[in-house]
């Protein structure tokens, strides 16, 4: 197979580049070309004198000695200040800006060379300065969240997690750099649709909501997965709706009961001008009056768990473990007790108040009698 003009071209320059002889040497015999025409012309000058050999000698020998010095220092003036750009340039290569190039001098070739080049030192030496300050703001923040962040390398391991992070898989970063997201239970995560509800088996089978978004670090993508605990704002966003639940039915069963209470009193009212057997009155007035308690008892209960539902928010203060417990050690008059001190401790807690006290009336008499049941209900055929 053939090869294509322009790797036939681009092989020709490379051979012919490294077939080129170095600036120094190139420099070096300009330098000689330079001075060439004039030790000759010296030299035959120098010969065609009168003079002895060991003088005409001395003198072409003095020339040459001040040729070379001077191509040398020359070559050296040449040289050296390339040889210090290119130390810089390596420097700003390797990313250390620390170095600068001198004689950084205006209206001058190689010094306006050299006030580019630090120029551009000092350009780089910023840009660097503020990615570091972005990159360790942007970490403080991701550390400071309280939620979940990982980042996953387009081989699904895990480059990136916040100290949410390792609580919720509790392990530390050193454990999960490196790791497989199925490994770690984030595939779920992943494998989603952005912004959804999945849910992650870790100490608790929580749901989260999932936010994810791409990122490129040095050229390469990666996946940002933020995880948000939804459960807890499920469970009162679903204490608010039984709230609201339990107020309307309190509501209705109190509009049905109130008449059946009243309807159970008048009925039992009118038996006595009704003519019936004694046992039948006795029966239903029994009933009647049954019926007129369960629905005054049934009332308070629904009042009762209606003022239960509607307690106010906790409000939680620290509170000492010794002072707790010697408060409760008090409570016990028959015998002496006493509290052993240890490590002070404290928890969260809301202090008891008589108002916050809900009384639930519960109605535990002996009710209906087995041997009357039959005549108040009966089994459906």
């Amino acid at each position: 197979m053939g090869s294509s003009p322009r790797a036939n071209n681009s092989s020709k320059l490379n051979l012919r580049k490294s077939q080129r002889a170095p600036f120094e040497r190139r420099v070096a015999r300009l330098s000689a070309l330079l001075v060439a025409p004039g030790l000759v012309v010296s030299g035959i000058l120098v010969w065609l004198q009168q003079w002895s050999l060991e003088s005409k000698l001395l003198l072409i020998g003095a020339e040459l000695l001040a040729c070379l010095l001077i191509g040398t220092a020359l070559l050296e003036h040449i040289i050296r200040p390339l040889q210090t750009l290119a130390n810089v340039v390596g420097a700003l290569g390797e990313e250390d800006y620390s170095f600068r190039a001198r004689l950084a001098i205006p209206n001058d070739a190689l010094g306006e060379l050299s006030l580019e080049v630090n120029a551009l030192a000092d350009l780089l030496a910023t840009h660097r300065t503020g990615a570091m300050e972005a990159t360790a703001l942007f970490q403080r923040v991701v550390e400071e969240v309280d939620i979940p962040i990982f980042a996953f390398d387009p081989n699904e391991k895990l480059r990136l997690v916040n100290s949410a992070g390792q609580k919720l898989l509790q392990r530390s970063s050193a454990q999960l750099f490196g790791c497989n997201a199925l490994d770690l239970g984030l595939q779920p995560s992943i494998s989603c649709a952005n912004e959804t509800l999945v849910q992650l088996h870790f100490q608790s089978d929580a749901r989260w909501f999932v936010r994810r978004s791409s990122f490129r670090q040095q050229g390469v993508p990666h996946t940002l997965v933020v995880l948000s605990d939804v459960s807890r704002a499920l469970r009162e966003e679903e204490r608010r709706a039984w709230q609201r639940l339990i107020r309307v039915m309190g509501h209705e069963l109190n509009n049905s009961l109130a008449p059946i209470k009243s309807i159970a009193g008048s009925l039992n009212t009118r038996l006595s001008t009704l003519a019936m057997d004694s046992d039948q009155r006795q029966d239903f007035e029994r009933g009647l009056s049954i019926i007129e308690t369960r629905a005054a008892s049934l009332n308070r209960f629904l009042q009762a768990y209606r003022q239960l539902a509607q307690m106010p928010p906790p409000v939680l203060r620290q509170y000492s473990m010794s002072a707790l417990a010697k408060r409760v050690a008090a409570l016990e008059t028959r015998v002496d007790v006493a509290v052993i001190p240890g490590p002070e401790l404290s928890l969260t807690a809301e202090y008891w108040r008589r108002r916050y006290r809900r009384r639930i009336p519960m109605d535990q008499r002996p009710g209906l009698p087995r041997t009357r049941c039959h005549k108040l209900f009966s089994r459906g055929s």
